[in-house]
């Protein structure tokens, strides 16, 4: 089976112009989650081509995202845009700016070879027939009961048990970097023509793992890049983001 093209597209959002943009369309988090603010930013700029897995790492790193569509391609997109959508993502050239930059990334890798990684997650697990997402840490520590186990050895064996799961990687060693209770914003469907759309703010974790990991199956590794890792890939969760291995 041929594995599809990959690319890397980065911007620099202006992070000015992106509040007043998501204030414009009410998507401003209290909890200072920007996940849907860029998710609806994408879209609108992309539309049902928005890349994604996609994260935002601050204000001088930008965003990076992957996408199935090349440069030329992303730039006549772009070149659609309202010129508020692309200002606040950062995808016109200024005096003082580049706009996106994108470029080919590898869908070619060789069974074995050990990467480094970093990746944000939502560590969480869906329970039953209702889907009911909860903390992976807190259901590990309802099943052991007293002397419970270490929030970052859960969310390390979470995360092998999912790259195992999804295919493509083994997880060699991680440990968590990063980890904070964050409240983020999701918007219900419209059931029906004229009915509205509700916001409600969902409580969860937020991780990121850094670590090694092995191709175990090339082809099935290039569509876990282009796929995400986890849920809520939409929402700025998911990218892996790659470096040669250390030794």
């Amino acid at each position: 089976m041929s594995v599809e093209p990959l690319y890397l597209l980065h911007t620099r959002p202006d992070p000015q112009r992106l509040a007043a943009w998501a204030a414009h369309h009410r998507l401003l988090d209290a909890q200072g989650d920007l996940g849907y603010a860029f998710h609806a930013l994408l879209r609108a700029a992309f539309g049902e081509h928005a890349p994604q897995p996609f994260r935002y790492l601050d204000v001088e790193q930008g965003l990076l995202a992957y996408s199935k569509l090349n440069a030329t391609e992303l730039a006549q997109l772009a070149a659609l845009a309202e010129p508020d959508v692309a200002a606040a993502l950062g995808l016109g050239e200024t005096q003082h700016h580049r706009g996106m930059s994108v470029r080919s990334f590898p869908t070619e890798w060789a069974e074995g070879h050990v990467l480094g990684f970093e990746v944000r997650v939502r560590p969480i697990i869906r329970e039953g027939k209702t889907g009911r997402e909860r903390d992976a840490f807190l259901v590990a520590v309802e099943k052991a009961g007293d002397g419970g186990p270490n929030r970052g050895e859960v969310y390390v064996q979470w995360l092998r048990d999912l790259l195992t799961r999804q295919g493509g990687a083994e997880q060699v060693d991680a440990h968590v970097t990063s980890y904070r209770q964050l409240g983020v914003t999701r918007r219900s469907q419209k059931t029906g023509a004229g009915d509205a759309r509700h916001s409600r703010v969902v409580d969860g974790p937020d991780a990121i793992l850094a670590g090694h990991l092995r191709v175990a199956d090339p082809q099935a590794f290039a569509r876990l890049l282009a796929q995400g890792v986890g849920r809520h890939r939409s929402f700025g969760f998911g990218l892996l983001l790659l470096r040669p291995a250390r030794s």
